[in-house]
């Protein structure tokens, strides 16, 4: 049987009866790139984990209302991963550990290494904090473009836009978080 056609009977067996084995098969089947996507935004492997765990808990928690003619799967459930990270984002926990984030304990080799982690830390925060001001389509396109790597007219079809539209709230994201960022470092600096 075809994975699509298994998708489909874990899916309706969900649906129908929460079956157990079919909801663990699709989280087996998404679990890699639902934590990949969620690692490249939060770029630590705790906080990654925590969160691809809820949005599992998201989708099996919604999935009754999960409708195969308006969405695929996949793009249902990026869509309830990309909502949860934005969620993530603006919550006061992630505030107050961005504020008070720390190097771990762990085997690193040389300064050069912990400096590296470090400035990406701080980059992926200053992105995030600038994102999160954006509007929730705006986020949503920005994520899918970034995170996804996906085309104007993957993300135009997923959100139901028009590609103009889509191709226009990107590049002026793009621009307002470059604003936001040099401002942020400015402030810093």
């Amino acid at each position: 049987m075809k994975q699509v056609d298994l998708e489909k009977r874990w899916i309706r067996r969900v649906q129908r009866s929460g079956h157990e084995d079919s909801a663990n098969q699709l989280v087996k089947a998404y679990y890699k790139e639902i934590f990949a996507f969620v690692y490249k935004q939060v770029v630590d492997e705790q906080g990654a984990l925590d969160l691809t765990q809820e949005v599992f808990i998201r989708m099996l928690q919604a999935i009754s209302s999960y409708d195969s003619r308006k969405a695929s799967f996949r793009t249902w459930l990026y869509r309830i991963a990309t909502n949860h990270c934005i969620d993530y984002f603006r919550s006061k926990s992630y505030r107050t550990t961005a504020r008070t984030d720390y190097i771990e304990e762990q085997e690193i080799e040389s300064p050069e290494d912990i400096l590296q982690e470090i400035t990406q830390k701080e980059r992926m925060q200053e992105l995030q904090a600038s994102l999160a001001l954006c509007d929730h389509t705006a986020q949503h396109i920005f994520r899918y473009k970034l995170f996804l790597d996906q085309t104007f007219g993957a993300i135009a079809e997923a959100l139901h836009l028009p590609e103009s539209t889509v191709k226009t709230k990107y590049y002026k994201t793009v621009r307002f978080i470059r604003k936001e960022m040099e401002e942020m470092r400015y402030d810093q600096g």
